[in-house]
């Protein structure tokens, strides 16, 4: 099949999973668990978003736990920014990199950014002109990259201009988000193929939801296009605050089983992923969604029952 041999996979639970918890979680907890993910040996943590406190209380705090989680040099820390705000105070916390907050419809970036999708990335040009002088990385995003709750499939030259702007002002580097988990696999690699074919000189990755149970699919459909790339969240938590039905991301643990089993290296402590979303699981187990949680990994074997006792003749 011509897959990679490695894969880069971002945890965004701190981000994604907290922001989705409808009970605020104490600063406190929340630099407990970023600690512990941090001993699962990913190279980068999406661990908060710089967004004002009123849109998504959960991050009132992100300044106050970037200051008081361990830091491990090798291991990059990413912020969710929305404007030039969100920069300034992602500088001021010393994350590695931030991630630009965009939506592939106007229907959803109205109701996200209150601005259509081409007014949010003007808004960009001065956060970049800033963002120059600074040693930060920047990436962009496309949230309802696969398909938009209010008006459907998007169709691929609108994520294609969307591109093209993002190459004009600066950014290369492109999340594509399956926000409500629309996605399906044969859409996956006609979008990525597309996408490439258009612009092969960028960096796509996938961030997807497993909704509707097509997320691991996805991946490898996209793995077939060559994405090597991915977003998931320890225990399956997550879901964007402004698009109805948006539950939870890939689960970590269920994607580096899944890509490991096929013979793709992650570089990930799979056991330690599974440790903390087993606390997850405990602490909020109406939200956390698991396959290996609640099956194990497939390498688990268990005793055999021996010979089976015929009942009667």
């Amino acid at each position: 099949m011509g897959l990679p041999s490695k894969v880069n996979i971002t945890e965004v639970c701190p981000r994604d999973g907290f922001q989705s918890l409808p009970e605020y979680i104490s600063s406190n907890k929340k630099v407990d668990i970023i600690n512990k993910i941090m001993e699962c040996n990913f190279s980068q943590i999406e661990v908060t978003s710089f967004v004002h406190p009123n849109a998504v209380p959960q991050m009132k705090d992100a300044d106050t736990v970037l200051k008081d989680i361990k830091r491990e040099k090798n291991v990059s820390l990413r912020a969710l920014i929305p404007n030039l705000r969100g920069l300034e105070r992602a500088l001021e916390a010393k994350v590695d990199k931030v991630k630009l907050m965009l939506s592939a419809t106007d229907s959803h970036s109205l109701h996200n950014a209150n601005s259509t999708t081409m007014e949010a990335m003007d808004n960009f040009i001065p956060l970049l002109d800033r963002a120059k002088y600074m040693d930060i990385k920047i990436a962009g995003s496309i949230s309802v990259a696969f398909g938009c709750p209010y008006e459907g499939v998007v169709p691929v030259e609108r994520l294609i201009n969307i591109c093209q702007r993002y190459e004009e002002i600066g950014v290369t580097e492109i999340s594509l988000a399956d926000t409500t988990g629309m996605a399906n696999p044969v859409l996956v690699k006609e979008v990525v193929s597309k996408l490439y074919e258009m612009k092969p000189n960028f960096h796509f990755s996938l961030h997807l939801h497993n909704t509707r149970g097509m997320a691991f699919a996805n991946a490898i459909a996209g793995l077939e296009e060559g994405i090597t790339d991915f977003d998931s969240s320890v225990g399956g938590l997550g879901g964007c605050p402004y698009a109805p039905n948006a539950s939870g991301n890939i689960a970590t643990e269920d994607l580096v089983h899944g890509f490991e089993e096929m013979g793709i290296s992650t570089g990930i402590d799979l056991d330690a992923v599974i440790e903390v979303s087993r606390l997850l699981s405990r602490e909020f187990p109406e939200q956390s969604d698991s396959f290996i949680l609640k099956a194990g990994k497939s390498k688990d074997l268990v005793q055999a029952p021996g010979k089976q006792v015929k009942m009667g003749d």
